[in-house]
């Protein structure tokens, strides 16, 4: 999302563009310039191509724009969706969600994690978990004032970055003024008030925002975009770094860089935490999961910092995380679009526990919206504070009270494999009650994690059911207290890994390795020594009544193909036949003659009769 605030330092280049011809070289001019209101306006008057639709769809994208985006995406991927890239799959979802468009998104997002997604279960799931519920409230009589990031300051003042700047250069990104940094007030209703500009040893021509204040009022640190762009790759850009200030003299003095920016990548909305001692911050730095990652820096008592320590990727994925908040009990709050979410960034919360990063939670549908939610703080005595929304189409200040949810009973946890302690998205988890009546069931997205509500003193089983894997089940029970969360970390076993006679072969299946079983020359029915074989694939479907299979029969070459298809055919049917009548429900079998189709040995016709014995064969594919 636009959020990336990797601001580019440009001159006026594009206040000739409306005087230049249209043209596919200009306008990528403009967009590689990251000028989009202006190329977005001169692509619309060419012919649309892939490469036009991609950038199109960009430019509304990161102008949070979403109906024009999901309407040039949406042409991208109806005329051509063989040749469009991962990343469009991930913005177009993301575009499609934000006008609640949630079937579609889903399609999307699915194809693109390679897991189902259902984003309006998630957010009903949400209603029972989040600790609270928040109402908003805009700040200002407009929308479109281009305001965002605000922190507390001293005297019950607040400090925010804003496009309100009249002296300030246009931005090609948007067509707005640059971000300077502001100081008010708020008032009863809310409102700000009382608004001024910081010095101009601060706000400079170029983009200031998200500064944070030491405890006494002292020290600021906030973020500023380099005055000159650096070649990284094949692109020139701006990075934004982090800079330090002292309040001195009634003046902000000794404007310094932070030692662990650089030119070469960006370093940016910090967080002071409230003791001073670490400095939470973005950065998208090399050795990162991926685009944004929240790091933080030890503050030392002499005034040098240690080395950024990465938070990991239980909070960083491979797309955004931003805008980090920590209250007094050590609750970190981010923003992300690289979690599970109702699309764009999303506010979430998580703590520690035993050393480690709980998993992020989001805060729900009274807080997040399809569009771009960052920049939460809180004042924890009041439980008031604010936030920062494009949901309008600008950046605007809302401010919220929050309340209690109503806490229920709720069952969490997460799926993962038994040997590689992976996570396994996509895997379905079911809760029965006690008379093992089904009373909820989910995916898991990508973080792999359930929740499901409950009720006082019942007893409970969940289940998780995935394909290749052993279903597993664990029983609990609730008690009467109305606020116990019962975290259950399934583990479940695929079947290669629990039983030796299970394979993942080279072709990506999972196949029951038996003994070959042979049939009479042009005969398909079973014989005893072949029942004694299929008797052992019989015991494995009976202990895993889940498991399906699909029953693939194989002959050699002589013969024709057609008879040899007809007698594959029959053979795979009679293999299953057998199967049946030992007790096996016929809905968990397939059959499938493949003839002389796929050898094991690629003799021809110069197989000996060992090489002719071995392309005569069934085959037990596992389904599920």
């Amino acid at each position: 999302m636009k959020k990336l605030y990797v601001f580019v330092a440009l001159c006026s280049v594009m206040v000739a563009s409306a005087q230049k011809k249209p043209s596919v070289k200009f306008a990528n001019k403009l967009f590689a310039n990251k000028s989009y209101v202006q190329a977005a306006e001169m692509y619309s008057t060419l012919k649309p191509n892939r490469m036009i639709l991609q950038n199109m769809g960009d430019c509304y994208f990161y102008n949070a724009q979403m109906d024009a985006a999901v309407k040039n995406y949406g042409q991208l991927f109806f005329q051509y969706k063989d040749s469009v890239t991962p990343e469009y799959y991930f913005r177009y979802a993301h575009a499609l969600k934000a006008i609640k468009d949630y079937e579609k998104a889903d399609k999307i997002m699915g194809e693109y994690l390679k897991y189902e997604v259902n984003t309006q279960l998630f957010i009903e799931n949400l209603r029972n978990i989040v600790p609270f519920d928040y109402e908003l409230q805009l700040m200002t009589k407009t929308n479109d004032t281009g305001d965002f990031g605000l922190s507390f300051y001293k005297e019950g003042k607040v400090v925010f970055a804003s496009l309100r700047s009249a002296e300030s250069s246009m931005y090609g990104w948007n067509n707005k003024p640059y971000l300077d940094l502001f100081e008010a007030t708020v008032n009863k209703d809310n409102q700000l008030e009382n608004i001024v500009p910081f010095p101009k040893s601060i706000n400079t021509k170029t983009h200031e925002s998200n500064a944070v204040f030491s405890a006494d009022g002292k020290i600021m640190y906030f973020s500023r975009t380099n005055d000159k762009r650096v070649k990284v790759g094949d692109e020139k850009f701006a990075s934004v770094k982090i800079f330090k200030a002292e309040w001195i003299d009634n003046d902000w003095k000794n404007v310094t860089e932070l030692p662990f920016c650089s030119a070469e990548f960006s370093t940016q909305h910090p967080y002071l935490t409230p003791d001073g001692k670490k400095l939470f911050f973005s950065s998208d730095r090399p050795g990162g999961l991926g685009s944004f990652d929240l790091y933080y820096v030890d503050v030392k008592e002499d005034g040098t910092y240690s080395e950024p320590v990465n938070l990991g990727e239980v909070i960083n994925t491979p797309h955004l995380e931003q805008f980090p908040f920590v209250t007094t009990d050590g609750t970190l709050y981010f923003a992300s679009n690289g979690h599970e979410g109702m699309g764009g960034l999303d506010i979430y919360m998580t703590k520690m526990a035993d050393g480690k990063w709980m998993k992020p939670l989001d805060l729900g549908e009274t807080i997040n919206s399809g569009y771009d939610d960052f920049g939460y703080v809180l004042n924890e005595k009041t439980q008031e504070g604010y936030l920062s929304s494009n949901r309008k189409g600008y950046d605007n200040l809302y401010s919220f009270k929050r309340k209690d949810n109503e806490r229920r009973y709720i069952v969490e946890g997460d799926v993962k494999d038994k040997v590689t302690k992976q996570l396994l998205p996509g895997t379905q988890i079911s809760l029965y009650d006690e008379n093992d009546v089904l009373v909820g069931q989910m995916v898991v997205g990508s973080n792999a994690e359930y929740f499901f509500n409950t009720k006082p003193n019942k007893k409970y089983r969940i289940e998780a059911i995935r394909d290749l894997y052993i279903p597993h089940s664990e029983f609990f029970m609730t008690d009467q207290e109305g606020n116990v969360r019962f975290e259950i970390e399934l583990i479940v076993e695929s079947y290669d890994d629990a039983e030796d006679i299970v394979v993942t072969k080279t072709d990506g299946y999972v196949y029951i390795e038996l003994e070959n079983i042979y049939f009479d020359l042009n005969k398909w029915d079973i014989k005893p020594d072949a029942a004694k074989i299929l008797d052992v694939l019989v015991g494995l479907m009976k202990k895993y009544p889940r498991m399906e299979i699909q029953i693939g029969a194989h002959t050699d070459s002589r013969a024709t193909e057609t008879y040899n298809l007809m007698l594959s055919n029959n053979r795979a049917a009679s293999t299953l036949e057998y199967i049946v009548s030992q007790g096996v429900d016929r809905n968990r079998l397939r059959h499938k003659g493949f003839g002389e189709s796929m050898p094991l040995v690629k003799c021809g016709d110069n197989c000996t009769e060992a090489e002719h014995s071995i392309n005569r064969r069934c085959e037990f594919r596992i389904l599920k």
